[in-house]
């Protein structure tokens, strides 16, 4: 997470109620120092072997990122999933430090995320943090999808310079979507071998729920802060990360060098390259089916930690109870919570946000 100083505006605005919009808020204007890149560190003296046999996943028959990976499934057409806010119980972390929380994909959907951050006591009526020495997790997937991608970027921007003044932190992880959207701003029609054809970002970006608001309000400040985004992350012995999938194992053997290797390969702007990168954090289901517990654990082998959480997929998904993407169908997965699976090591936190389930922002230890 790059830090930044802001500066406060003046005045604050009428109380806005759970139901308000985001874009009522006051947000500061946001100062950026662009930091040289920095290059990894010494290589080891042999290679990064690539993903090891057996957890090198085959992509499904005719998977292509050129089609749409999901279906994007209006709001109005499901049955909504109603949110009881309850009081909310936040304990200490066993480190000393302030709680650990995290946040699914957002996918635009600000008013969303400013309901389910202050249901959990996380940001006030006005959308300031409150939450003083919190450490709050994002896991990716702050755009596409829904209508306000960018304010959803600007929110966590924000909050992350008011989290560290309070001495807490508010982080993000790198997702598919981020590579996405800054492959479409960057390359646009540039032709790439998907590996199905010839293929674009841009024509990617629009089939998997690209919004041309934001492309039309992206800033040079919001594309730096997507490409210093780490891959992953291991925080109070849970293995964070966005995607369901043992990609990760391709790009290193450590957390570090994995969040070097995927930085590195943003810097070097080939569109080759930072497609096969997207096209492999675009991969899920790994943990799901026979032998997903075995993955699982072989990640957590290599870069540590007991459990590992992610976003990603959806947990209707997981779950093979999806309804028809045209809401014909009203028996849907109510999403209530974190999925909790394969042999109780993973964690999946997308409820589901576009497609009427839930935007989980879940406090961690959770039991399984």
């Amino acid at each position: 997470m790059v830090e930044g100083s802001m500066t406060q505006g003046a005045g604050q605005g009428p109380e806005v109620q759970r139901t308000a919009t985001v874009r009522d808020f006051r947000v500061p204007a946001y100062v950026h120092e662009a930091a040289p890149y920095a290059a990894p560190g010494p290589q080891a003296s042999e290679p990064v072997p690539p993903s090891e046999e057996g957890y090198d996943e085959a992509l499904p028959e005719g998977y292509t990122p050129t089609q749409r990976d999901l279906p994007v499934i209006r709001r109005g057409d499901t049955v909504q999933v109603s949110v009881d806010p309850g009081p909310v119980q936040v304990t200490q972390s066993a480190t000393g430090q302030g709680p650990l929380f995290v946040v699914g994909d957002v996918h635009g959907y600000l008013d969303e995320l400013v309901a389910a951050l202050q249901e959990k006591g996380l940001i006030d009526a006005n959308g300031q943090w409150c939450a003083g020495t919190t450490r709050l997790w994002f896991l990716g997937d702050f755009t596409d999808r829904g209508p306000d991608g960018i304010g959803v970027i600007d929110l966590v921007m924000r909050l992350s310079a008011e989290a560290a003044a309070a001495g807490g932190y508010c982080k993000a992880l790198m997702g598919n979507h981020e590579l996405l959207l800054l492959g479409a701003k960057r390359f646009g029609d540039t032709p790439v071998n998907s590996g199905a054809g010839t293929a674009t970002f841009q024509a990617a970006w629009l089939l998997n729920g690209g919004q041309k608001t934001d492309m039309d309000r992206l800033q040079d400040h919001h594309l730096q802060w997507m490409a210093r985004l780490d891959a992953m992350e291991e925080v109070d012995d849970h293995l964070l990360v966005h995607s369901d999938a043992t990609t990760y194992l391709d790009y290193g053997r450590s957390i570090e060098e994995v969040n070097d290797t995927v930085r590195e390969t943003l810097t070097r702007n080939d569109a080759e390259e930072v497609w096969d990168l997207f096209r492999k954090f675009t991969k899920r289901f790994s943990f799901r089916d026979e032998g997903g517990a075995d993955a699982v654990r072989h990640l957590l082998d290599t870069y540590g930690g007991t459990r590992i959480v992610h976003g990603h997929s959806p947990i209707p998904y997981l779950l093979g109870e999806v309804g028809s993407e045209d809401g014909e169908d009203d028996t849907r997965t109510v999403v209530e919570g974190p999925h909790v699976y394969a042999d109780g090591l993973a964690i999946a936190m997308d409820g589901g946000v576009t497609m009427a389930g839930k935007l989980l922002v879940q406090q961690l230890p959770l039991d399984a």
